[in-house]
């Protein structure tokens, strides 16, 4: 019994890395022809879920530290992709939205995320789908 659970772990552990790799791949490809990183390509895509998000917790959401995303905020803000705005009730913490080329880049990568998941959705089908990502959702609250 316990050898099975051990070849069974190892088998997902396998899998896990090996979808992991595909889907960093994937992302990558994306991105090769942008003038933005995969990891700014994120935060991007964070900011573009919420509409405007305090920095920490943007930070928090990408799992990085504020020291990073410091780096990364003035990256996106020079190029003209982001705006940051203090907050007017808490002078140390910042606001970050998209300004409209942040928001086109946006547009684009969260256009093609939609095309990989319907393609998911049509091969998994409604039933399996709605049990992966919920399975998936209830996962992220572990990490």
């Amino acid at each position: 019994m316990i050898i099975k659970v051990i070849i069974m772990i190892e088998q997902y552990s396998h899998i896990l890395v090996e979808f992991f790799e595909r889907m960093s791949s994937w992302e990558h490809d994306i991105v090769a022809d942008r003038e933005i990183s995969l990891a700014q390509m994120h935060f991007l895509e964070v900011v573009g879920n919420h509409g405007q998000i305090r920095m920490k917790d943007l930070a928090a959401r990408l799992g990085v530290t504020t020291g990073t995303l410091t780096v990364m905020a003035h990256r996106l803000l020079t190029r003209g992709y982001i705006r940051k705005e203090k907050d007017p009730e808490d002078n140390r913490s910042s606001f970050v939205t998209l300004t409209e080329k942040g928001r086109e880049e946006y547009d684009n990568h969260h256009h093609l995320h939609r095309h990989l998941i319907e393609e998911m959705i049509s091969f998994l089908g409604d039933t399996r789908a709605t049990s992966f990502f919920k399975n998936l959702e209830e996962l992220q609250e572990l990490m």
